[in-house]
């Protein structure tokens, strides 16, 4: 089951920030998507990217992590599917 991780980040402002933070992501193993911006992340992951790792990477890049929001996401399931036979 896929995870979202949604991060507000402290002392970004620019692009240059956003880049940095993207490359220390890509070092965290269970990533599957990314999408940075100034202020925040969104990260989709396969659950091994825990907020701690997160955090961690994005202190490397010399940034704060100030809040996050979790989200376990799955696919929906249709009981009875109609086919065209049907």
């Amino acid at each position: 089951m896929l995870k979202t991780t949604d991060l507000q980040i402290a002392g970004m402002n620019g692009v240059h920030a956003v880049r940095a933070i993207e490359t220390a992501l890509v070092m965290v193993d269970g990533i599957t998507l990314m999408e940075v911006r100034v202020g925040s992340a969104t990260i989709e992951h396969d659950g091994r990217a825990t907020t701690e790792a997160l955090r961690a990477a994005i202190a490397v890049a010399g940034f704060e992590v100030t809040d996050y929001r979790e989200e376990k996401r799955g696919l929906r399931v249709i009981p009875n599917p109609v086919t065209p036979d049907s």
